[in-house]
């Protein structure tokens, strides 16, 4: 018994160690998201279940740019993620076209858009989104 635990240890450490390092890496550092939908179109295709991978330190400074392409939790469906372009931080002013309005983004939020307007539910429906999401 002691010669077969021997035999085993090793293994059974290594996948230990591997779902540890693998679990804080998927939690703190990077994951893969794959996307569907046809709001981000063409700079995603929908056709093909494209993947990403996701950076998530970032988050953590909140260190976004204008134009960067993120992904956040849904505000109408915590358990939804959802893929956009971000197009003002808090302080920046936006025109909204449809509605002929100009707003000020809030502190602590964002703006964020589909590549493909016609087919996006983004901030032009929901509004300015939070940037903890």
């Amino acid at each position: 018994m002691a010669r077969a635990l021997a035999a085993v240890w090793p293994l059974a450490k290594g996948c230990i160690t591997g779902s540890v390092v693998g679990i804080t890496v998927a939690d703190g550092v990077a994951s893969v998201v794959t996307m569907d939908g046809a709001s981000m179109h063409p700079t995603f295709y929908p056709q093909q279940a494209e993947r990403a991978l996701v950076e998530k330190r970032c988050h953590y400074r909140y260190d976004f740019s204008r134009s960067d392409v993120i992904v956040f939790r849904s505000p109408r469906n915590h358990r939804e993620l959802m893929v956009k372009r971000l197009i003002a931080l808090p302080g920046d002013w936006i025109q909204i076209p449809e509605k002929q309005e100009i707003r000020q983004i809030p502190e602590g939020h964002c703006w964020v858009e589909g590549d493909n307007a016609a087919l996006s539910f983004d901030s032009r429906s929901y509004g300015p989104v939070p940037m903890g999401l």
